[in-house]
């Protein structure tokens, strides 16, 4: 596993909530480019749903983390885009579903006047450092 350090609150800065305002560690940089609410087939999971999408997000993120050899634990950064911040408890719950809540990412969340199919909600897109398997020989 892939160690990482979590600041929740440097010195002078209100705690977050829900996110950790610092998070650094060692092994591989790994991007995960903004994932939407597409199946396997692309088709859109949850159009008029922003808590479907969100799962189905998530989903594809822990596909894409997992085909670099890394986990939701190896996540350092996220960066929600979302149509509308009334969104933000869905994507949330869907975040809180998968990642270590003592230990969150870093994050960022933008509203959005559109993404690039007008039935989407919601976008995240994740960085990670994952394991780095030239130095666990």
């Amino acid at each position: 596993m892939t160690r990482l350090t979590h600041l929740g609150s440097p010195d002078g800065v209100a705690p977050g909530n829900g996110y950790s305002h610092v998070v650094w560690g060692t092994g591989r940089f790994v991007a995960i480019s903004g994932q939407c609410a597409f199946d396997e087939a692309g088709e859109i999971v949850g159009v008029g749903d922003p808590a479907a999408q969100a799962r189905q997000v998530f989903e594809n993120l822990r596909r894409c983390l997992a085909a670099a050899g890394a986990t939701f634990d190896d996540v350092v950064k996220l960066t929600y885009f979302v149509t509308d911040v009334a969104h933000l408890p869905a994507v949330r719950a869907a975040r809180d579903a998968v990642i270590d809540t003592e230990h969150p990412p870093a994050s960022s969340a933008v509203q959005v006047a559109a993404l690039f199919r007008p039935e989407l909600l919601v976008e995240i897109e994740a960085f990670a450092i994952a394991e780095d398997p030239a130095r666990s020989r």
